[in-house]
């Protein structure tokens, strides 16, 4: 439940900002701001809805590493020329 009401007011401020794009009050420092504001809102409950889809293991898929069995093996490392001869 909180999941899905995280994301409804992540969404709810868009339809602010849009409403001052098409009103035409971005173009103030009063409409900037809102904005700002509105996008710093946003972006806080997105957060809170990764946070829930990640401890539910919503989002496992994105710790998934590619395993590279010939890169990880150790490479030999063959022996100096130098090293067979006795002085």
């Amino acid at each position: 439940m909180m999941l899905v009401i995280s994301i409804v007011l992540g969404v709810v401020p868009w339809f602010g900002i849009a409403w001052t794009v098409t009103t035409g009050t971005i173009r103030t420092q009063d409409g900037l701001f809102m904005s700002l504001i509105l996008l710093t809102l946003s972006g806080v409950f997105f957060l809170n809805a990764f946070w829930e889809l990640r401890d539910r293991g919503a989002l496992a898929f994105l710790n998934k590493k590619k395993d590279a069995p010939a890169a990880s093996a150790p490479k030999a490392v063959p022996k100096a020329a130098s090293e067979g001869k006795e002085a």
